[in-house]
């Protein structure tokens, strides 16, 4: 067991958040330059925040139709629609085609 001030507690406190979040920003610069994840615009996090269609937010963001999307993931344009308005989730099968086409997880889109 061993007693300090609290003073040098707490600054001992602060210095281990302080490495954590160099840590994490470390982290997370290394994943942007191995092109492991990439940085999204504010105005479209705003749009996946504010709960609108991820699908819709990830084909403007990629800047693609729903007719081009399809064509590029094989899924039907109105498939596409029905998901974006909520009308319909799609298979796993046919949410994992979007994701692949739009270079995204598919938690990204669920």
């Amino acid at each position: 067991m061993v007693t300090i001030p609290r003073e040098e507690y707490d600054r001992l406190r602060e210095a281990a958040d302080d490495l954590a979040d160099l840590r994490a920003y470390d982290g997370a610069k290394a994943a942007l330059a191995a092109g492991e994840d990439e940085l999204v615009p504010a105005d479209y996090a705003k749009r996946l925040i504010a709960g609108e269609s991820p699908l819709r937010v990830w084909r403007e963001l990629r800047g693609l139709s729903q007719v081009k999307l399809g064509a590029v993931s094989g899924v039907n344009r109105v498939q596409i629609a029905d998901i974006e308005a909520g009308r319909g989730k799609g298979s796993v099968e046919t949410v994992r085609k979007l994701a692949d086409a739009l270079g995204v997880r598919v938690d990204d889109l669920v």
